[in-house]
């Protein structure tokens, strides 16, 4: 598919910084920010060197189309954060979830030889609910009430993943496997 991770680097910033301020992107995460190269600056600045993260730009034949992260990156209780987002929506409804799934999932659990993969969705996100339940997360929890946006509380659904869930079952997909720089 044409489909690999590469390491953000400055020249990303304006296109991050567009993409995170669309709103078909910010509908679905926390804050609706009004961004600035200054502030671009600063955050990459602040994560470029930071253990506990790692952030890529998703390509797709080259094209560059999307952002993921794994956030607190925790080596002693081996488990994580991600989440990603398809900053160019003509991209959407290809297949790209899947294979972004399936390859994180092996990153993870065995490359940094994590124990677990969480993750929190807005509840009305549906969709990707499904695709993390699709591919062996769990729902553990709802925050309730726990994000004010527009006006509005919304709840929070907590997913994970095991690397022994993921072991269990991983021969039951088919994906392409990407480089992830």
């Amino acid at each position: 598919m044409g489909l690999e991770l590469k390491k953000i680097n400055q020249d990303d910033l304006e296109l991050i910084m567009n993409w995170r301020m669309k709103p078909e992107v910010t509908k679905y995460m926390y804050t609706d920010p009004i961004l600035t190269m200054e502030t671009q600056l600063v955050w990459f600045n602040q994560i470029i060197n930071d253990n506990d993260s790692k952030y890529w730009i998703i390509k797709f034949d080259n094209a560059k189309i999307g952002l993921i992260s794994l956030n607190n990156i925790d080596y002693k209780n081996k488990r994580c954060y991600w989440a990603y987002y398809i900053g160019d929506t003509s991209f959407r409804g290809k297949g790209i979830a899947t294979i972004l799934e399936c390859n994180i999932y092996d990153y993870v659990f065995y490359i940094l030889e994590l124990n677990k993969l969480c993750c929190e969705v807005l509840s009305f996100n549906e969709k990707v609910i499904s695709i993390h339940k699709k591919f062996g997360s769990e729902i553990e929890g709802v925050l309730k009430q726990h994000i004010f946006k527009n006006g509005k509380f919304y709840d929070v659904i907590t997913m994970g993943i095991t690397k022994d869930k993921w072991n269990n079952i991983r021969k039951n997909y088919v994906y392409e496997n990407i480089k992830i720089e």
